[in-house]
């Protein structure tokens, strides 16, 4: 899915390594070498016990369909229907993305379905983690 039309974020200091890994074909994730949490979105310090002692890892790019709307509405960069979605990552992070790969129905899209990342290059600098049914 490349669409130069989808609205890109703009990557920031704190989040320059989770994009640098998507364009490597890498989903990067930060954990605390403190207490072990592992998290998403990228910060400077932990969201569970606030230590600054993080540590960069690269993820399984493996998870399963948390929650999900189907959006019939057409907006620039999206072809309707498309699925709005929140994966929970194999690590245990869920993130916001969308589901491709599949028909986009309630048929096709079941909670707890397993899941891989697919990375979607859109530009030289963002590079979009996306993810489809495991194995297809």
């Amino acid at each position: 899915m490349k669409d130069q039309t989808r609205p890109l974020p703009v990557p920031t200091p704190e989040t320059a390594h989770f994009w640098e890994g998507t364009r490597h074909g890498e989903l990067r994730l930060q954990r605390c070498t403190h207490c072990a949490h592992a998290y998403f979105p990228p910060r400077p310090f932990c969201p569970k016990c606030s230590s600054a002692e993080i540590e960069t890892f690269v993820a399984s790019g493996r998870a399963s369909l948390y929650s999900y709307v189907i959006s019939h509405r057409p907006i620039p960069g999206f072809e309707a229907p498309y699925a709005i979605a929140v994966v929970e990552l194999k690590e245990g992070p869920r993130m916001m993305t969308n589901i491709v790969d599949c028909a986009q129905t309630p048929e096709a899209l079941s909670l707890d379905m397993p899941l891989e990342v697919a990375f979607a290059k859109q530009n030289e600098e963002i590079t979009l983690p996306l993810f489809k049914p495991l194995g297809v």
